[in-house]
Formats: structure tokens, sequence, C-alpha cells
């Protein structure tokens, strides 16, 4: 048997194949019954529109596509890391897309191109996409917000830090979640923590680093130099810094890494240094990666939801697509963020009761 055709769908319906694709297209003045007569055909059939077929029935491509850093995600897949950044964004944008009867693409882009522009014009005209994924740091690039506007191209921002009247936005307190991580570590004690920074191209770094130092601060407690230092997001970086914080005379109780990559590598910079976490060092990370409740120990970190994110942002850009008028539709949204806390941290006294001999204590 050849594949399913709207014909099929209309003789089984009994109804024209233009009633059919205005069912399919999801207009609104299509009554109860016969919408109701098509559904019962498709379903049976297992009829699945072609994306070209629905764009030629209409305005609309039926296509979300999401734009992801170029760089970061493929340093990740040549690790042999692979990036669960993009794996959530594109989960949770997939789910709602397939409900939704809307197809997702991704597309990798390099915000620092001096070709930027003339990229951006040539994807979006060859795509014809019904609205456009920002993630960071594509979400504050000015030069693709501005050819999405001048092509009339709906778009929704993961997690901007600029010019945040333009556009639909999607974010989370970066700010305030590492606050309450780092005011986490200082309730169990720990006045002596180390910092690990994220990659300065990301919006979130600098939060996430201020989120820290105004906890440290409130707290009365000294944000050293030597223990801040520059990661990039990935593994490698993770285990250099907490190598270099790890081998001095003075180290910290507690490091706190801007993401669960990073702290990863801290983990494995202090076993090769004869250190338990978190007998010897605690240790925090930042996205609840699916990895942080598998690590020895498992990680204590803030879960960033990712997924739920994209969803929503996929969410706001078919409802506009679908709508006559932004009138009442959702602009923008603040997901929630949860502190977990897992094995990685604890007291700072379990570290001195570990350096004590047995029959010493």
């Amino acid at each position: 048997m050849g594949a399913v055709t709207i014909y099929d769908v209309a003789e089984r319906a009994g109804v024209s194949i233009k009633s059919v694709s205005r069912v399919l297209n999801g207009e609104q003045n299509v009554s109860v019954a016969l919408r109701a007569k098509v559904q019962e055909a498709v379903d049976a059939l297992g009829y699945r529109p072609s994306l070209s077929a629905r764009s030629l029935a209409g305005s609309s491509s039926y296509l979300i596509a999401a734009f992801v850093d170029a760089d970061l995600t493929i340093e990740h897949w040549r690790s042999g890391r692979g990036n669960d950044y993009l794996s959530r964004m594109e989960l949770g944008a997939l789910i709602e897309a397939r409900n939704s009867g809307y197809h997702l693409m991704i597309e990798l882009v390099d915000p620092g191109s001096p070709t930027l522009e003339r990229d951006m014009s040539s994807v979006l005209g060859s795509l014809k996409p019904d609205g456009v994924i920002l993630t960071p740091p594509i979400s504050d690039a000015s030069v693709v917000l501005d050819v999405l506007e001048a092509r009339g191209t709906p778009y929704v921002r993961l997690g901007p830090e600029t010019q945040l009247d333009r556009g639909r936005r999607v974010y989370m307190d970066e700010r305030r979640a590492a606050f309450d991580m780092t005011v986490h570590l200082a309730r169990l004690g720990h006045r002596e923590i180390g910092f690990i920074v994220g990659n300065p191209r990301y919006a979130a770094s600098r939060l996430r680093r201020e989120g820290f130092e105004a906890a440290m601060a409130q707290h009365g407690l000294a944000v050293r130099d030597d223990w801040v230092l520059e990661g990039d997001f990935t593994f490698t970086s993770g285990f250099e810094c907490g190598a270099r914080m790890l081998a001095g005379a003075e180290r910290p109780t507690a490091i706190f890494a801007s993401n669960d990559d990073m702290a990863f590598g801290v983990l494995q910079a202090a076993s090769r240094g004869g250190l338990a976490v978190p007998a010897d060092l605690s240790l925090v990370g930042f996205d609840d990666t699916p990895s942080a409740q598998f690590s020895m120990p498992q990680l204590t970190t803030v879960r960033q939801p990712v997924a739920e994110m994209a969803e929503t942002a996929a969410r706001m850009l078919i409802s506009a697509a679908q709508a006559k008028t932004d009138d009442g539709l959702e602009r923008v949204h603040q997901a929630a963020y949860t502190l977990i806390a897992r094995e990685s941290s604890a007291p700072p006294r379990l570290a001195r009761a570990a350096r004590i001999p047995v029959g010493q204590g």
C-alpha cells in the first residue's frame, strides 16, 4: 500500500479536499462536525501531511527554527561529551512542535562572524520559518534581532540580558540561582569558597558570578582572586581550574562551578590530587544535567529547566503564528529553578575530621 494522501482522507471523511485542507491548516471558520470527521479519518488512516504540501496550502511553513551557538556546540561534540543544553532544548521544543503539527530545525550560528547579517538573511530566506528560538549568546546578538525584525519573522529569546524590550523572551533568574547556591554552601559552614566562571560570551556567566559575589558579601566572606578562575563551560576547563585551585598551600573547602561539566572536571582534578568529595572538598554545579545524578558522588546543582523553557518558547511562537493579533499573547515568561542538594556538598567539619588519623580524634 502506498503512502496515505489527502485524497484518501477526503474520501474516507466524505468531504472535499479543500475542506480537509482547511481543517489541517487550523483555519478558524470550520465547524466542529467537519473537524471531527476529518480528524477521525486522519487518525484511522495514519495520515501525516507533508511539510511542502501544508506550506503550499497556506501562508504558514509549519517550521520552527532554533539558532544555537556553533563554537560551543561543536567543541562539546568533538570532546565526546555531547551538548546537554542542546539536547534538552531540542527535546522541549520538539515536544511542543510535535503536539502542534510543526517541525523543528536546528541551525548552528556563529554570532561573531563578519558575514552574520548575510548568513541570517540567507537562512531565513531559505527556510521561511514561522518563528525562531534564539539561544544564548545569539539571543543578545543585535544583528540577528535586526534581520529577524526586518523580515517580520517572530522570535523568542532564551535568557537574554540586553535590549529586553525586543521580541518575546523566556528566562530564569541566573543571578538569584547562583546567590542561593552560594548561600547553601555558607549555611553548611563554608567560609573559603572558590568559583569557576563560565564562558564570558554568555550573559549567564556574568550573572552567576554576580550572584556568587553578592552572597559572599552578604555573609561577610572574602572573595579571593586566586580562587575565582575563568573557565569556558567545558570539562577540560573545569579540570584545569580545579587543579590550579587545589594545588596551592591553601585551598578552598568548597568550589562552585558555573555549570555541571566544569564541576565534573573539578571532581576529576580532586580525585587525581588524592582529595575526596565531599570529605575533603564540597563541590556544586549548575544546570542539573543527567550526569549529575549518576556521578560519584551525586552532584549538588541548580536545575535549569532548559526543556521547559524551550517548550514554552515554541508554544509562544506557534500561538503567535496561529493568532490573528498579538493581543493577549504572552511576551515574557520567567521559569522557576530548583536547588538540588545531593551528596557532593557537606559541612567543612567533615573535611577536618577526614584528615585526623584514626585513634587521634
